[in-house]
C-alpha cells in the first residue's frame, strides 16, 4: 500500500560460530527467530512491531496513528531493534534512524 514502509536489517547472532569467516550467514543461535522494533519519539516508544524475520512492515495506517500523517523525504525515524531469545529475553538494541 502507497505509504506503508518495509524497516529491514541484518541479522546479528549470538552464536560463537559467528565469527567464521567462511560462512555465508551467521548462524541464528536460537531456535526461533523473533524481534522487537521499538518506534521512538525522543525517549518516548510511540509503537513496538514483532517479526519472526529481519525486516517488519510499519504500515502508512500506523504512522499516520503515530505521527499525524504517513512519513515522507526529509522525515526521520527513530527506531531500536531488539532480537529476542528464549534464554536471554531481549538482547542489546540496534538504535537507527534511517531519514526518508
Amino acid at each position: 500500500m502507497p505509504g506503508d514502509l518495509t524497516i529491514r536489517w541484518t541479522r546479528r547472532s549470538r552464536a560463537l560460530e559467528a565469527d567464521a569467516w567462511e560462512q555465508v550467514e551467521v548462524p541464528l543461535g536460537e531456535e526461533v527467530e523473533n524481534y522487537e522494533v521499538e518506534i521512538r519519539d525522543g525517549a518516548t516508544v510511540k509503537r513496538v512491531l514483532t517479526s519472526s524475520s529481519a525486516s517488519v512492515l510499519y504500515t502508512a495506517a500506523q504512522q499516520t496513528a503515530d505521527w499525524g500523517a504517513p512519513l515522507g523525504p526529509g522525515d526521520t525515524l527513530a527506531l531500536r531493534i531488539f532480537q529476542l531469545s528464549a534464554r536471554l529475553g531481549r538482547g542489546a538494541p540496534a538504535s537507527i534512524t534511517p531519514q526518508f
